[in-house]
């Protein structure tokens, strides 16, 4: 997985798209972003990546209001209303797919540590499915255990669960690779689910792998 990410030698992208709060998120945002419907609320949304480490994801409600969650280097902040989701789903976005060094063997330190920090066993293995596709399973095979799942044929992130230590559980999906709209920069969708209720889906429209982005964005 570290090689097909830096084989891509990205430096910097920029998704945009359409994010969807479902569930008791949903209920926590209708207010901000002036939503009617407390069951599901959309809103347009970009997610900024400057590599290494350097993330932003950006929503405009429908009534023109606008948030942004940043998380750089492990450092997080929020930009307008704070909506927590969106530092949750960033927290594995950015270790994962805008992780880039000098070398394949940096890069790997880099993903493990992280993982480590979430509690997976990486020295156990095991084979799953995920939207069709087969995937190796790092972490107890257990359910509800902490876990890193990698497309089998793509060597791609696929999948992330772990908790937050206060009882919160946690599961962010990579779908959709390859796909005409972001390739293998970035999945066509990607799903956080708290506690087995989704909380945000995330569906890129269009990806631009050679965005000029400002440093002051992060």
């Amino acid at each position: 997985m570290s090689e097909a990410r830096d084989e891509l030698q990205l430096t910097a992208t920029r998704v945009d798209g359409t994010i969807t709060f479902a569930g008791s998120t949903a209920s926590e945002v209708a207010s901000v972003f002036g939503a009617t419907d407390r069951a599901e609320v959309q809103a347009d949304a970009a997610l900024l990546l400057k590599l290494p480490g350097r993330c932003r994801l950006e929503v405009v409600g429908s009534n023109g209001t606008k948030t942004a969650a940043v998380w750089a280097h492990g450092k997080r902040r929020n930009e307008g209303p704070e909506v927590a989701a969106l530092i949750t789903a960033l927290e594995q976005i950015c270790p994962l797919l805008a992780v880039r060094s000098s070398s394949e063997a940096e890069t790997r330190a880099a993903i493990e540590r992280h993982l480590h920090s979430l509690k997976i066993d990486t020295r156990t293995t095991s084979l799953a499915r995920l939207a069709g596709q087969v995937a190796y399973v790092l972490g107890n095979p257990a359910d509800a255990q902490p876990q890193f799942w990698i497309y089998k044929d793509l060597f791609l992130p696929a999948r992330v669960r772990w908790s937050d230590g206060t009882g919160g559980s946690y599961d962010e999906r990579f779908i959709d690779y390859g796909s005409p709209v972001s390739g293998d920069v970035f999945p066509r969708l990607t799903e956080l689910y708290r506690n087995n209720e989704l909380a945000i889906r995330f569906i890129a429209l269009k990806a631009d792998a050679r965005a000029q982005l400002s440093d002051k964005l992060f």
